[in-house]
Parts: structure tokens; sequence; C-alpha cells
């Protein structure tokens, strides 16, 4: 009997909830016809595309940390996190922010492309391992099309928040990460049940190790880091998670949206290097 059940049982492309594969609509999530080969393939997909999203994330951020570093490396000293360091020179030709970059001299685009900049090799290491962590949590629950929507405004809606506290100067992919630590404390809280609360407990760790080392180390944004994981629950709660609303064209555009704007200002922060590595002084 459990036998015969386990073999007639499959996970809803819609839903990933274990169901019989002869149902016409799950019982969970609604979807029509759930058993159908072609929507099957969807699970496939999904396990792919979680990589694919995550390592095209992880070579932007890998190339232009080689970009930064060739316009200007930073001299060498005895500090860690200045080892294959750019300068500042080189991080606000291709796109820091902070209070100069944005309100004096109006470079909006910034608050996308200073999230794929970075001040030292440690700096890029530890964002990626901790976007290599969370990204699959973040996409399993939410999806690809909100994760990327909450990756990209959730960074800059962060650092828009850390420039309006006078951080002058900031990069880095931490505050988009951070936004992906908000959906998920969101989620843990909302869903409730043991699961949600092992979510909740184990992405507020992350939270409170980042503020921890925020507030002991010097030169770390944290307007950034907490203005990200505002911005992430609230989008997070806008947005919805798949076990109450599955994803929607709306969210498919949206996240179009969001890649074809990174696309366009990354394209124009590397011309802006490229020109200054030929041409500049």
């Amino acid at each position: 009997m459990s036998a015969n059940n386990t073999a007639g049982s499959q996970l809803c492309p819609g839903c990933r909830k274990l169901i019989n594969r002869s149902v016409d609509r799950c019982p969970y999530c609604q979807l029509k016809h759930p058993g159908s080969r072609l929507k099957n393939i969807f699970l496939a997909v999904s396990a792919s595309s979680t990589d694919r999203l995550v390592t095209a994330l992880i070579t932007i951020n890998v190339i232009m940390f080689i970009l930064s570093i060739a316009i200007q490396p930073r001299l060498a000293g005895f500090n860690p996190f200045e080892f294959l360091a750019p300068t500042n020179k080189s991080l606000l030709i291709l796109g820091s922010t902070g209070t100069l970059p944005l309100f004096h001299l109006q470079r909006w685009w910034t608050l996308v492309s200073a999230g794929f900049l970075h001040g030292g090799l440690l700096h890029l290491v530890f964002n990626m391992l901790a976007l290599r962590q969370l990204a699959p949590l973040m996409i399993q629950e939410f999806g690809t099309n909100r994760t990327i929507i909450l990756y990209t405004l959730g960074g800059a809606g962060g650092f828009l928040i850390s420039s309006l506290a006078g951080v002058s100067f900031t990069i880095g992919a931490s505050a988009a990460i951070c936004s992906l630590i908000g959906a998920l404390l969101y989620y843990g809280r909302n869903r409730g049940g043991v699961y949600g609360r092992n979510v909740f407990n184990q992405i507020g760790g992350w939270a409170v190790g980042i503020a921890l080392f925020g507030f002991l180390v010097p030169g770390i944004n944290n307007w950034g880091h907490g203005g990200g994981m505002a911005v992430g629950a609230l989008l997070a709660y806008l947005l919805g998670y798949r076990e109450k609303k599955q994803e929607t064209f709306s969210h498919r555009v949206m996240a179009m949206g969001c890649i074809i704007g990174t696309c366009l200002i990354l394209t124009w922060s590397c011309l802006n290097g490229m020109l200054f590595l030929f041409f500049g002084n």
C-alpha cells in the first residue's frame, strides 16, 4: 500500500508539495493537471535556474572587481582587507554610490552599479559566499523572478537609505544580500510552523552576525545593511512568496525590467572604466 502510494506520487511543479500524480488539480496551490509531463519539466528547469542565477551574479561581480583593479589598484599595505583592492577613484569611475555620487553628481544609476563593486578580495569573497548560501533557499521559497526583484530593488533601496543617512561613499553586494535576508525573515515569521520558525531562527542568526560584524569592524555600511533588510522585508510582503502566491506575469515583467536595467547600467559603468583605462590620466 505504502509502496504503491509512493509510486503514484510526485512533487507538484507549482508548490513542490507531495501529491498524487493523477489528480486534476493540486489541492494546495490549485495548479491544473500537475502530473503533466510538460509541467514537470519545470522541476528540472527550476533546479538548474538556481545555479544559473547565482553563477551569473558571481561572475558579474568578479568581472567588475577585476576591472576595478585594472583601472587603478591600491598599493598593498598590512591590512588584509586591502589586499588586491581598487582605489576609491577607480570605484567612483565604475559607479560607487553615496551622498557625493547621488546628490552632488546626480549619478542615480550608481544605486545599482555600486552593488557589483567591492573594496578588496576578502570583501568580494565574503559576499559571494553569503550569496551562494542564501540564494538557493530564496529561490526555493520566492521563485527566480521575485528573487531577482528583491536582489536588485532591495540593494538599491538599502543604498538609498544609507545615502539619506549621510553615508558619503559605499559599495558592495551586502545591501542586496541583506535584502534577501530581510525577505527570508519576513517569510519565516509570516509562514510560521516548525519550518517557518526554523527559517526565521537560522536567518536571524545571519542578521545578528552581520550586525555584530558591522559594529565591531570600522568602515561597514550598517545603514545599507539595515536598509537592505527593511526594504527586502517590505518587498517580500508586497510580492508574496510561493506558498501564498505563485509567480505571475507581472513578476516576470518586473524581473525582466531589473535585468535589462542592470545590464544597461553595468554596460555604462564598464564603458566609463574602459575609457578611463585607455584614455584617462
